[in-house]
């Protein structure tokens, strides 16, 4: 016969919450490279859009040309450009660790601190660029 006697449940250990990690620049720029990846959807679904405007004909691609043109255009046009160049950056970051390199503590932090600064960097020289052209 099994024995039926009601056993006090084993305590299992619970898993870490934020507050007991410190915030390293690692872990800020893994939290940015899931932010910036879910804001291209957002940016693909913008260029639909404006894909669906220009096939539309002049009326409909001309109030996409506004709002793009508009300083909210702009703004939204600068995060995303932003977070792709944050997000494309990000990836290198990954595929170098892929190769087996960069792990150590001081390079981790080097590759954290430069997909931040290069993010910056990167989508100010596409906008020089993109504003000097055209």
């Amino acid at each position: 016969m099994a024995d039926t006697a009601q056993k006090e449940p084993t305590a299992r250990p619970l898993s870490p919450h934020l507050s007991i990690y410190r915030p390293t620049m690692t872990m800020a720029m893994s939290i940015a490279h899931r932010i910036t990846g879910a804001k291209l959807y957002f940016g693909a679904a913008l260029m639909v859009w404006w894909l669906l405007a220009l096939a539309s004909g002049p009326a409909a691609f001309a109030w996409a040309a506004w709002f793009f043109g508009s300083p909210l255009g702009f703004l939204v046009l600068f995060a995303l450009s932003w977070a792709l160049m944050h997000h494309l950056l990000g990836g290198v970051r990954h595929f170098v660790w892929d190769l087996g390199y960069g792990f150590d503590a001081p390079m981790r932090d080097r590759l954290a601190t430069g997909t931040a600064v290069g993010g910056f960097v990167l989508t100010a020289l596409v906008w020089a660029l993109a504003l000097a052209l055209g």
